[in-house]
């Protein structure tokens, strides 16, 4: 356990950041969304914070945290610790106040982050690339900033961040008075604190949906426990949101003023990137559609209500996306990977095809070396269905004509390996 939190803050902080905030964010776009509308009968509005010049609402905490800064805090420089829209969140304030930055980033961050941070901090910023992970990353800044007697700019559990992260629930009221729902993504709680502290004093009646991507539910687990609790263990594709604990400020903040908190699985998330990007012409990141993935579970309570989906950042790697539609498909049930045992004879494979496969099955992964001296040898087989329901029968084929060895779709460690 870390310190006790009694910090609340008042609609004042938040009305004072955004008079802070003026001229260097965008106030961006609430937009009624027809497709999502009919298909939840509801009026669904996103909340487009990837159009931010820095594309996610990150920028509005960051500067308003340097901003509210003494001068003598920051002018020798800052120190932060990020995988990415932190990071551009800092650079870019570090450019507008003229503060030099020193921003600790993992090794494994891809270039075109890093880049864009260099973009937007220019020669304010210098990126320091350490360690595997953003722990590592983390810990290195920390023991950077106490060494140098620089002061740290944290990502989300810092009282001016959630200041400003809570300009958003300004906008979001003034735009839409008569909201009902707000779906709000949840990583380390900053967003949630200040959207819902702002929101929750102007109008208690408005429901605040938090959701985390299921490999990461840290503020869940913290609700359900009463006290922040940290994960041994999380799965990092929703980098966005992947986040071991939550903060000391944001727990209290979250457990007071969120009506529901749930979880979206990492395969949904993906979907709903491939989704929004297909019909609506949006490049969401992962963690800027869990938002939109929760809807589903609550379509009933939200059926004729005002609704809002916070579409918290776009910083979407484009080297990601064979593996975002892998695991879109791996959740929706239609593609598969077997052991298949071919018997060691000539025509095998073509027996397979013809009447293993259905008319809509195809082969989309094939790994076999024919092996000596035995009657059957396996080989790794993935299969790409058009409909779900054409799984079982699949399945019943390759037993009733002896070609099924294994499913391998919940192995984890293949899927390492094959994505």
């Amino acid at each position: 356990m870390g310190r006790k939190s009694t910090y609340f803050p008042q609609i004042k902080d938040i009305i004072a950041a955004s008079d802070r905030l003026k001229g260097v964010i965008k106030r961006t776009a609430l937009e009624l969304n027809p497709t999502y509308s009919e298909k939840y009968e509801a009026n669904v509005y996103f909340k487009r914070e990837d159009q931010q010049v820095v594309r996610s609402y990150k920028i509005r905490g960051a500067y308003n945290k340097m901003a509210s800064m003494p001068l003598q805090d920051i002018k020798c420089g800052v120190v932060c610790a990020s995988a990415g829209n932190h990071a551009q969140g800092v650079a870019m304030s570090c450019f507008i106040l003229k503060v030099k930055g020193i921003i600790f980033m993992p090794t494994t961050t891809p270039s075109q982050k890093i880049k864009r941070v260099k973009t937007l901090g220019k020669e304010w910023v210098e990126v320091m690339l350490v360690g595997d992970t953003f722990d590592d990353a983390n810990s290195n800044a920390l023991e950077y900033s106490r060494q140098n007697q620089l002061s740290f700019i944290p990502p989300f559990d810092d009282k001016k961040v959630i200041e400003g992260q809570g300009t958003i629930g300004i906008e979001i009221m003034e735009d839409l008075p008569e909201v009902d729902f707000v779906f709000i993504p949840i990583g380390g709680g900053g967003l949630t604190a200040g959207l819902s502290t702002y929101i929750k004093q102007v109008s208690p009646k408005v429901k605040l949906i938090g959701v985390e991507p299921e490999g990461a539910a840290a503020m869940k687990k913290s609700m359900e426990t009463g006290e922040v609790f940290a994960l041994h263990e999380i799965d990092n594709f929703v980098d966005g949101a992947a986040v071991r604990r939550p903060g000391e400020y944001t727990f209290p903040l979250c457990q007071k003023y969120l009506d529901d908190i749930t979880t979206v699985p990492e395969g949904k998330v993906c979907t709903k990137i491939l989704e929004l990007y297909n019909n609506e012409a949006i490049v969401a990141e992962p963690a800027g559609v869990l938002s939109v993935a929760a809807l589903e579970q609550y379509k009933e309570q939200i059926k004729g209500k005002n609704v809002v989906c916070i579409i918290s950042g776009g910083n979407n790697d484009i080297t990601r996306t064979e593996e975002i539609k892998e695991r879109s498909l791996l959740y929706e049930g239609l593609k598969h990977y077997f052991i298949v045992r071919f018997p060691q004879r000539a025509g095998a494979l073509k027996d397979f095809v013809n009447d293993i496969l259905g008319p809509n099955d195809s082969i989309v992964h094939f790994e076999y070396s024919k092996k000596i001296n035995r009657e059957k040898g396996p080989a790794l087989v993935g299969i790409e269905l058009k409909d779900p329901a054409d799984f079982e029968p699949l399945m019943e084929r390759m037993k009733a004509r002896n070609f099924y060895g294994e499913y391998l779709n919940k192995n984890f460690n293949l899927f390492e390996y094959l994505i």
